[in-house]
């Protein structure tokens, strides 16, 4: 099932064309999105996706979003469901139309079932690989206008890196810097455990600011963890007591394998978290 749902308070059918074959965030990448949990009509984190997405626009210099209606899409989109209790809902919006200088940016809210893989993951967890993601942990600081922190539609590399862990026989992948430090997942956030305490690193790095990896750090600070957002050397993934990947609709998942290596046990540590993560939305 899915539920598109437009600003303007409009619901539309899913299965029909909306997009334009001309318009910028199909043919460049030039646009941003978000992706929102809904558990039980609920959706998580709204507020600070909705800030991001924000902090996206600003970034790429689209037209500074109307959150309040974004909000009103999203809850529409709930409010229209039928299907399972948990939703993906994807905020898009992109530039609009190529060369028309009044052309209206495209934004619109889509609600859609959760795959059977993601909850495969949230049980069973994900191997992963590591791969150099080509550029220094100071670049984003030295060249804004990459974008590097911009939730964009540009995924081209994040898809490449997926496709390469498969051949790898693996899941997901985690970033390097060139320096060999911790960034992130094409999709989500890296959070580490040692002890009772989680690391990850910040956004100065080049990565984008994770509203999961946030709302988790939260939940585990009530839980009696300490947590710490700083430069995590790569290397230390090997000889951590837990690592996951913190992003809206896996939520937290545990990694049990990196580059074919089996990870100490964290089965542990990630019930207790995964629990706390959830209680804080019931």
């Amino acid at each position: 099932m899915r539920v598109l749902a437009f600003l303007d308070g409009t619901l539309a059918d899913p299965d029909q064309p909306h997009v334009r074959v001309d318009d910028l965030g199909l043919l460049r990448g030039d646009g941003i999105f978000e992706t929102v949990l809904v558990a039980d009509g609920v959706p998580r984190e709204l507020g600070p996706h909705l800030d991001r997405l924000a902090r996206s626009a600003h970034m790429l210099d689209l037209p500074e979003p109307d959150l309040s209606a974004w909000e009103r899409a999203v809850r529409l989109v709930i409010d229209n469901w039928s299907g399972g209790p948990e939703i993906a809902v994807k905020l898009v919006y992109t530039r609009g139309v190529e060369g028309d200088p009044y052309a209206e940016p495209l934004a619109y809210a889509l609600g859609m079932e959760i795959e059977e893989k993601v909850r495969r993951a949230r049980a069973e967890g994900v191997a992963v690989v590591s791969l150099d993601r080509g550029f220094a942990s100071d670049l984003a600081e030295r060249a804004p206008w990459l974008l590097l922190g911009a939730k964009t539609l540009s995924y081209g590399v994040n898809m490449a890196a997926l496709r390469e862990a498969a051949r790898r026989g693996a899941d997901d992948v985690v970033f390097t810097a060139t320096d060999g430090s911790l960034l992130e997942g094409p999709t989500s956030s890296v959070v580490v455990a040692r002890g009772r305490t989680l690391y990850t690193s910040p956004p100065t790095v080049g990565i984008l600011p994770g509203t999961t990896q946030r709302a988790v750090f939260r939940a585990a600070e009530a839980a009696g963890w300490a947590t710490k957002v700083e430069p995590v050397p790569g290397e230390e993934l090997h000889t951590a007591d837990g690592v996951f990947l913190a992003s809206s609709v896996r939520k937290l998942t545990r990694v049990h394998t990196l580059d074919g290596t089996p990870l100490p046990d964290s089965t542990s540590a990630h019930a207790e978290l995964a629990r706390a993560y959830d209680a804080q939305y019931t």
